[in-house]
């Protein structure tokens, strides 16, 4: 059976730690050599375009990077046609889309056609895995491990939030959360489906101080993400008092690190002196995505071999 990436609750706690692991190695063989990757964006990109290119590139394929209104899924042709036709050039199709019933519908073509090609979401408006495992992955080198560490989330229980959740409860991470009414975790859409009643350890905050008194990661996202434009002044006013500043940062434990996925807000969602603070992470988070990409096409590329598909240069990992 083909292995898709669109949840980062699609790995066991094993195969997530494993992928960290591929992550961190720097002497991968070139699983990818003689292969391409497809890497369609329906929505723009910075770190993910370059992360992918060239963990590709890493990993001895070839990356071609397709706009969305080059292919126009389902306007000028279908999601499941879409799929199709990159699977016969591609070994790996990974996608930005606006809908997560898109990731949906290209797996499930891919599938019924037995093509042996992978999946990944590179961003759904239901989650985004691949910002999830480099998130982890940063968590893991800053604090030795992840079990037991606590995270304060401050801000939209979005789409990072949903995956975040899910990598909480795979790996024992501690997850504190504090968003303005109608954007916390009740109101998040597919919270569940991101792990939380799999077992993540979610504590609901009153606050952002309470969530951060005793966090060893604070992280934030920006308070108006891409297609809510038209939300701007309401979201402004729902999150005032949210952002991650001097003030708040104080409250918490000094060494405690910041985190955000970027791109930032400085002066909204966060502070210029926090994002360029000492404390911030940010930067290893962002050099992160690219590893962590590297380790998710690692890992799949290995996975195609062993179930007969794809070329001669098998990745010997352990789940």
């Amino acid at each position: 059976m083909t292995r898709h990436l669109l949840s980062i609750t699609d790995l066991s706690a094993a195969e997530l730690e494993t992928v960290l692991d591929l992550a961190e190695a720097r002497d991968l063989p070139p699983v990818l050599a003689g292969h391409g990757v497809a890497l369609l964006f329906e929505h723009p990109s910075a770190r993910t375009r370059n992360a992918c290119e060239m963990a590709v590139v890493q990993l001895g394929g070839h990356p071609v990077t397709i706009r969305g209104e080059e292919v126009g899924i389902d306007t000028r042709e279908t999601a499941e046609d879409v799929a199709r036709t990159l699977a016969c050039y591609h070994r790996i199709v990974a996608a930005r889309v606006e809908r997560h019933a898109t990731l949906e519908r290209m797996a499930r073509a891919l599938d019924d056609a037995e093509t042996g090609v992978p999946v990944v979401n590179l961003l759904s408006d239901r989650e985004h895995p691949t910002q999830a495992l480099a998130d982890l992955l940063t968590i893991r080198q800053r604090c030795g491990g992840l079990r037991g560490v606590t995270m304060a989330y401050i801000g939209d229980a979005n789409n990072v939030f949903r995956s975040l959740a899910g990598g909480a409860a795979l790996t024992g991470l501690q997850l504190k959360v504090a968003s303005p009414s109608g954007y916390g975790v009740a109101d998040s859409l597919s919270a569940t489906a991101a792990g939380l009643s799999a077992g993540a350890h979610v504590e609901v905050c009153s606050s952002p101080a309470e969530a951060v008194a005793q966090a060893d990661v604070i992280y934030t996202d920006v308070w108006v993400s891409m297609g809510q434009e038209e939300e701007l002044w309401a979201r402004r006013r729902a999150f005032a008092g949210y952002s991650v500043d001097e003030a708040l940062l104080a409250k918490a434990p000094a060494n405690a690190i910041v985190l955000h996925c970027l791109p930032a807000h400085r002066g909204e969602e966060i502070s210029d002196g926090v994002l360029s603070g000492p404390q911030s992470a940010v930067w290893q988070q962002a050099t992160n995505r690219m590893h962590s990409a590297r380790g998710v096409f690692a890992f799949l590329a290995s996975a195609a071999h062993r179930t007969g598909h794809g070329g001669s240069d098998e990745l010997e990992v352990s789940a």
